[in-house]
This record gives structure tokens, sequence and C-alpha cells, in this order.
């Protein structure tokens, strides 16, 4: 019958839809002989910063890539308003293996309005990993706020970034992404800096979980793995930097271990700067510098522990406190020195203890959606799952499209349900009008004939309509789709 083998093939469609959304998403691992480089996000505009002012290409929010040479400057031209805050990120990504020189290779972020005048503080990441080359950022900002003098005007305004190099690093050119994001104004009053010993500055111990659930590093802030309060689990290659992302609403606060197992048997040696610790907030703005710790052999441990996040901090002259002032995603970068493989040739254990420490609150209240600047339930799910941003915006695809195709097969089964009955009723008709004869036409709303019978599967024709006969009634099909089906 047509309406079984629809019916199984929707079945089958179904079936195969979900067995989609169970499957679970691919992230590709570094391999002992090849490290996965930097992956800009998906959909960011290339542009190419000038080195005269008046030439600089102008910059809308969101994401955009650039490259830039040592002892290069750059400018960027933004539009901005009297109300809203801006931040200015920016990633240098030299490819694994690049030769860099600690504190002497580093870039420079600054903002400035028209007149040249600079807003706010610099921003200068620089590396500091034994010569390894890994991903530094950092933010600037035109901040609006009472407190500020300078920038607080609408108007053209400039994002300059220079980098500076040691000679024995080259001059080849660093891949760079450049983040632009807005800060919404508050709708009421501004919160004020959170006092002296408002929170404690002693660390506290770390998770002790006994399950490890199994985490997912990325290779920078647009494919980072997510977590949160737990023990974690991964892989890390030498050379290699892994990022992870966890979610921190305000009034929370972090506290982070990533650790190294000791080494097999038989390793030995010394290494100053082993593996790296360093924690970012939503706009890539750094949490303090990305610390390494040295290595004998025996377990080592990086630790972080931040300041709750408080829409105040933005006033504390402290920049590890002062980059705790949004509620959001934030950045874990974990790097393992290239050296590494004397120990681990093959790659070695990476345990994260995350914990995130603190009740959530509700926030300052902004006048507009804060959008990255807050914490959803979606986040919680996405980040107690372990996925990156990637897969969790295609999972959330895919059961639209699953509840789209099971509301779509719900509509079809009641089409084959009604179209099967259309065509049963039609069947019954016909064959009571080869038994009886035919049908006389009769008007809507006429009476019938003198001694006609009429039938629950009579249909009356209308005026010029020729009588059914009960031959072609036995060759019309007893089942087919209704016209226009």
């Amino acid at each position: 019958m047509v309406t079984g083998c629809m019916t199984h093939r929707g079945m089958a469609a179904l079936t195969a839809l979900a067995a989609v959304m169970l499957l679970p998403g691919a992230v590709g691992v570094a391999s002992a002989d090849s490290v996965h480089g930097y992956r800009t996000g998906d959909g960011a505009t290339a542009t190419k910063g000038a080195s005269d002012s008046s030439q600089a290409p102008q910059l809308k929010p969101g994401l955009h890539t650039d490259s830039i040479k040592s002892g290069e400057q750059k400018y960027y031209a933004v539009t901005l308003d009297d109300r809203t805050s801006a931040y200015f990120s920016a990633v240098a990504a030299p490819r694994p293996g690049t030769k860099v020189k600690d504190y002497g290779d580093k870039l420079t972020l600054t903002v400035q309005d028209s007149d040249g005048t600079t807003c706010g503080a610099q921003a200068r990441p620089s590396f500091n990993g034994g010569g390894m080359a890994y991903p530094i950022a950092d933010y600037a900002s035109r901040r609006i706020g009472a407190d500020r003098t300078e920038c607080q005007k609408a108007g053209r305004y400039y994002l300059v970034i220079s980098r500076e190099g040691a000679a024995a690093s080259g001059p080849g050119s660093w891949p760079l992404e450049i983040d632009y994001l807005v800060e919404p104004p508050l709708r009421g009053s501004t919160p004020a800096r959170p006092g002296q010993g408002s929170w404690s500055t002693a660390t506290p111990a770390p998770r002790t979980d006994a399950t490890k659930r199994s985490a997912r590093g990325g290779t920078g802030f647009n494919d980072a793995g997510s977590v949160d309060t737990g023990v974690w689990k991964d892989r890390i290659t030498p050379g290699e930097t892994r990022f992870y992302r966890v979610p921190v609403d305000w009034g929370q606060r972090l506290n982070l271990s990533a650790e190294l197992p000791n080494a097999p048997s038989g390793a030995s040696g010394f290494l100053a700067r082993m593996l790296g610790l360093g924690v970012y907030n939503p706009a890539r703005g750094a949490v303090g510098d990305l610390r390494f710790v040295s290595y004998t052999g025996k377990p080592a441990a990086a630790k972080a522990f931040t300041a709750p996040v408080e829409y105040g901090n933005r006033f504390n002259p402290t920049h590890s406190v002062s980059a705790m002032r949004f509620a959001g995603w934030y950045y874990l970068e974990v790097s393992l020195h290239p050296d590494a493989e004397r120990y681990f040739p093959k790659g070695a254990q990476l345990t994260l203890r995350v914990d995130v420490r603190g009740t959530a609150k509700a926030g300052p209240g902004y006048a507009k959606p804060t959008g990255i600047f807050s914490v959803t339930p979606d986040d919680r799910e996405t980040a107690e799952k372990g996925q990156t941003a990637h897969e969790a915006a295609k999972s959330g695809t895919l059961m639209t499209v699953a509840y789209t195709g099971i509301g779509t097969g719900v509509v079809l089964l009641a089409g084959l349900g009604a179209w099967t009955l259309m065509a049963r009723r039609a069947y019954r008709s016909g064959a009571r009008v080869a038994a009886g004869g035919a049908v006389s036409a009769v008007a809507p709303g006429a009476a019938r004939a003198p001694g006609t019978a009429g039938g629950p599967g009579d249909q009356p024709s209308l005026p010029g309509q020729a009588t059914q006969s009960a031959q072609q009634a036995r060759q019309k099909p007893p089942f087919g789709p209704p016209q226009g089906w």
C-alpha cells in the first residue's frame, strides 16, 4: 500500500535524523608530530590595517583578521557614540615552533581619539614561556564613565596595534585576530568599586573529585572546549597550547589548577618553564599574566585564583582584578613547552581542576541586552556537556530541525490518514454504484427523485456533470492522493 510505504519511509527518515543528533562532535587532537595552530573565528572579516591613520580601514563590531610584521604599526578606524564602552582585543598567534624571545617579542594595543589622545591604559601582551610560541592576547578600551575625562565624546577613534620584536626572532608576519565588542550603558546607578578586604585572597585547595570527565581543548578562543566545576582530563602534546572556557556569573570567581603527572620511569632533568596557565575574560582581556611552572619529573601544577566578578572591579588599578569586570565565558589557556618531549614524547595527560566558587547573583542592570557579558542556562548546559561553541550551535540547530521534522512527520501522517479514509469512502461509494446503478445528478440543495436512495458515501454531482457509471467507478483507483497532494 502507498500509505504503508510512505509511513515506513517517513519513520526511517526520522530515525536517521535522531541518529545524527546522537553522533558526538569530532574535535581534532594534536599528535606528537603535528601541532595545530590557532583557528580563527568562522565568518571573521579579513582586513588590512594602514600605517597612516588617514587610510585606516573602518571596523565594525565582530571578528577581523590581519597579520603584522616585526616593527610594524597598524591603524584601524572605528566610530563610537558617547554612551557605549568599546573593547578591542588582539590575538597574535605565530605558528607553533616559531622562534620568539621572552619579553622581547610583544604587541602594544592603544585606543586613540581623533586628536591622538590615548584612551585609558595600553595593553602589552608578550611571551614568557622560555622561547615557546603560543597565542598572546589582551585588550585596550574606550570606557564611558564618570571617573573618566578623556575620550568621552562621540566621533572617530583609532585602534593602534604595533609589534615589537627581537632581531633574532626574524621579521616574519604573525597572524592577528581582532575582536571589537561593545558594552551597553547601565540602566541605573553605577556600582562602586568593592572595598578592601571584601573578598579573601587566600588560595583554597583545588577540587579533589574522584571522577574525571573528558575535556577537549581547542586551539584558541573560537573553538575552546567547555568545562564547568569539576575535575577534567585531556591530552596535550609538547609545543601545543589548548584552550578551555567556563561560564562565570556575577559574584563568582575561579579557582584553577592545571596539572601534569610524574614523568615515565628513567626520565630526568629540569625545565624552568614547562607548563603554562593563563586566564582571559569574555572580552579576551588577560586576567594577570600567563604563568609557567618548572618541572623535574615529579607531578607539577600551574594554578590561578581570581577575584569575584564585579562591575566595580573596573575601577581597581590592579590589572588582574580590573579584568574581572564581566559575567560570561572565561577562557583558560594551557601551554606545554616543546622541550617536554624528553619526558612525554607521545604527549601527556593533563588534569584540569575547575572550581567556580560563590553564588551567582543579579547583574548591575544594563540598559540593553548584554549578549556576551552574561551567563545563560544554555551556557551552563553547554559547559556541563563539555561542548565547544560550534558543537553547541550545531546541537541547537539539529534539535530545531528534529522538532521541525517531527512536526512535519505528524502532519504528514495525519494527511496520510485522511487520504486513506477518503480513498476508502470513495471505493465504497463506487462499489454501491456498481451494485445499484448510477446516481442521478442532483443540484445542491435539491430534493432527490422519488425512489432514489442516498448513502453515506454518495456525493451529489454539480449541475451539468455527467452521471458516473458503474464501470467508471470500478476503473477508478481505490487509493490515490487527493488533487493537489
